[in-house]
């Protein structure tokens, strides 16, 4: 069996995987970032057109939480998840909070904002929109507060999925969402606040950080260039092509 992650270094959904791979010690899983424009032939191949993308002997499994599970099925040791199906639930409970309840809602927010691809934040006319996704993100973190854990991990004490998917998630909401105009709701919750200095020293998370702020550079300057419409307007037209085959 071979398998090849299909990655970008920005995309969080892929950070979650990297460092699942990384803690794991995987070395048989090859990484790598296809061109930004995915062609018309990946989005024929796989339907749903996302990164990232696990392609075991030729063919693709989307979807992070998939791949996660995916991965300690075959992977079990060592393991990210707990030893209990109770500790399975929290963890799961508190990767699920990362992905859906901050995750994306932050990318949805950069839709409405464009911050993501735009010089500076605009105006969309849909404000009561961002408002009630930065209230909701306001929220959704200071429900992860009372669920942290306080010893550095998100939980069980050691590295788990559930950091996994909050290291990329906390990332975009210290370095994305003040793009927005909105404040950064980790300082406002000491747990949280606590947590992620802590996690950002853990060997694996510090890997990832390190990639994902390679990526947003790397985006930025797609956006002072000015090529990042370009970029846009061919993934648009190469998923419109694949859809009519």
């Amino acid at each position: 069996m071979t398998m090849k992650l299909y990655s970008w270094d920005l995309s969080p959904y892929s950070a979650r995987v990297r460092m699942q791979i990384y803690a794991k010690g995987l070395t048989d899983i090859a990484i790598e970032q296809p061109p930004i424009v995915l062609t018309q032939k990946f989005h024929e191949d796989h339907p749903i057109g996302r990164i990232p993308l696990l392609e075991i002997d030729g063919e693709g499994m989307p979807e992070s939480d998939v791949i996660a599970g995916y991965l300690e099925e075959v992977y079990p040791e060592p393991s990210l998840l707990g030893a209990t199906p109770r500790e399975n639930a929290h963890v799961r409970t508190l990767a699920r909070i990362g992905d859906i309840y901050l995750m994306n809602n932050t990318f949805m927010l950069a839709v409405q904002t464009r911050v993501l691809a735009a010089p500076t934040p605009v105006t969309t006319g849909n404000e009561a929109i961002v408002a009630l996704l930065g209230g909701q993100l306001a929220s959704n973190t200071k429900a992860l507060d009372r669920m942290i854990g306080r010893d550095g991990f998100a939980c069980l004490g050691r590295v788990t999925l559930a950091d996994c998917a909050l290291v990329p998630a906390l990332f975009f909401l210290e370095n994305v969402l003040p793009g927005s105009g909105l404040a950064d709701p980790i300082a406002a919750n000491a747990n949280v606040a606590a947590y992620w200095a802590a996690i950002q020293r853990q060997e694996h998370a510090a890997r990832i950080l390190k990639e994902l702020h390679r990526g947003l550079e790397e985006r930025r300057e797609l956006i002072r260039s000015g090529a990042i419409e370009t970029i846009r307007a061919a993934s648009r037209a190469a998923r419109e092509a694949a859809a009519q085959t």
